[in-house]
């Protein structure tokens, strides 16, 4: 049975609405209550026993009617099964209401006994039928998704209905977030809160959300990164910890890109950058190998490591850096790296990385010791104080995990965040500066993004596979996504 709505779906509305109410008519409620003691249907399936009563719930999916008996399929959260129904296994009641009142969508509750068909289905013979919810409008044709991407995503409830394969997606995307988790916590981490909204911006150079406090009259923003409030931690005696943290920054959207996502930040008292990458190297080994990761990229440690000027002058010429400022500006240019015509000479350095560098790494590469400008919170190196001592961990042409030995002298710390200039800089905020005037251990500091990760360890095409309900412009016409 398949239903053919009409282009606006008003008249199939109106169909469905009349059977609810014909339902309501006959003393069935056609938006259930309760109905406990069920069984998912994955468990059903493992320990399959023909004769075996079980009560299951889900939605219809599927339908064949034939006379005196039907067929449908049943899925909930973990699989699906085939259902039959014929005037001898139910009421004769419940029979007619199924073949005239139900539809695709609908979801059911059913109470059975385990039978193989002549075909050899594992199916479930119904010996009751109950109305859990009626579905008011059909799930997309063919069962196969929705055809549109960006429908998809728009309707990401209908998507998961019928696309099981997204739905594995995002189920291993918290699988992975778990892990994680699990990762610090066995090492010794605790995870802790910071504020979502923040007087002061800090912790990255971008564009941060408004928003307005009206009992305090006072303007704040979504937090950027969670950096400056973790660090006080530090200086408050919290020696290893970590945050899984929902971030928000005022930019474009893209395959890669949106405005509010998911990054783990830690920190390690007594701790740098060197043994930071080495403990992200064996977190992610850990999850390539296990959920048994078999795309194109090669995890097997160790990651290489290579240093950023090494890795530029590679791309950009030997000669690079000891070029003059409009001779480099020329010859990135001639290699096609669009950069601000007010550009400072190392954010121009740094577009070249960004291109022929890092968007041109697969395997996992750590990228090591940036300009000292990139990084305002990064301790300058001890040979070269023009270097910090910092990582990028590069996959797929991204970056993934930034880390660093983090700058814990406050008068270092001021100068650098008022030498900033250039486009967005980080905000100087006086109360996080006054606590690292209280004294703030060595330690290391990493982010790990974690929507891109998942993203490459499912394999996804875009970082909106791997988020629920990602950020789209509005339709036109409509207030929201």
């Amino acid at each position: 049975m398949t239903e053919q709505p009409d282009s606006s779906g008003d008249s199939l509305l109106a169909l469905r609405l009349n059977k609810a109410l014909e339902l309501k008519q006959l003393g069935i409620d056609p938006f259930g209550h309760s109905f406990t003691g069920t069984i998912p249907i994955s468990q059903v399936l493992q320990e399959f026993a023909e004769g075996r009563a079980v009560r299951i719930a889900g939605r219809m999916l599927t339908r064949r009617d034939m006379g005196k008996s039907a067929f449908a399929h049943i899925q909930d959260e973990s699989a699906k099964i085939q259902i039959f129904l014929s005037r001898d296994s139910v009421p004769e009641q419940e029979f007619e209401v199924f073949k005239r009142l139900t539809d695709l969508g609908d979801i059911l509750g059913i109470d059975g006994e385990l039978f193989v068909t002549k075909t050899g289905e594992r199916s479930v013979k119904a010996r009751a039928l109950h109305f859990l919810s009626k579905a008011l409008r059909p799930l997309p044709d063919k069962w196969h998704g929705l055809t549109d991407t960006e429908q998809r995503y728009r309707q990401r409830y209908l998507d998961l209905i019928v696309n099981t394969e997204a739905r594995d997606v995002l189920r291993k995307r918290f699988e992975i977030t778990k892990e994680i988790r699990a990762f610090f916590e066995q090492r010794g981490f605790l995870e802790v809160e910071t504020p979502m909204m923040q007087a002061v911006a800090g912790g990255a150079a971008a564009r941060p959300f408004v928003t307005h406090h009206n009992a305090l009259d006072l303007q704040l923003y979504l937090r950027i990164a969670p950096e400056l409030y973790l660090k006080r931690l530090l200086v408050g005696g919290f020696e290893k910890i970590f945050e899984l943290n929902r971030n928000f920054r005022n930019e474009g959207i893209s395959r890669r890109h949106n405005p509010e996502f998911t990054m783990l930040e830690a920190y390690w008292a007594y701790a740098d950058y060197d043994l930071f990458a080495a403990f992200v190297e064996d977190l992610i080994v850990h999850l390539a190998r296990k959920f048994a990761y078999s795309g194109p990229l090669d995890f097997s440690p160790p990651f290489a490591r290579v240093r950023y000027r090494d890795a530029v002058a590679e791309v950009a010429g030997e000669d690079w850096f000891s070029l003059t400022r409009e001779q480099r500006r020329e010859r990135a240019k001639m290699l096609g790296v669009e950069f601000a015509p007010d550009a400072e000479d190392y954010e121009v350095t740094q577009e070249v990385f960004e291109k022929l560098v890092e968007g041109q790494t697969q395997n996992p590469t750590f990228y090591t010791h940036l300009p000292r400008e990139l990084v305002p919170l990064a301790k300058a190196n001890s040979d070269d104080p023009s270097l910090v001592d910092v990582f990028e961990l590069v996959i797929a042409g991204v970056e993934v995990s930034p880390g660093y030995t983090e700058l814990n002298d406050p008068v270092a710390q001021r100068e650098r965040l008022l030498a900033q200039s250039g486009g967005e800089t980080q905000a100087l905020d006086e109360d996080f500066l006054q606590a690292l005037e209280h004294g703030m251990p060595p330690a290391g500091g990493i982010g790990i993004g974690i929507d891109r990760l998942a993203m490459i360890l499912t394999g996804a095409e875009s970082i909106r596979d791997v988020i629920f309900f990602p950020l789209l412009r509005p339709k036109s016409g409509t207030a929201g996504g």
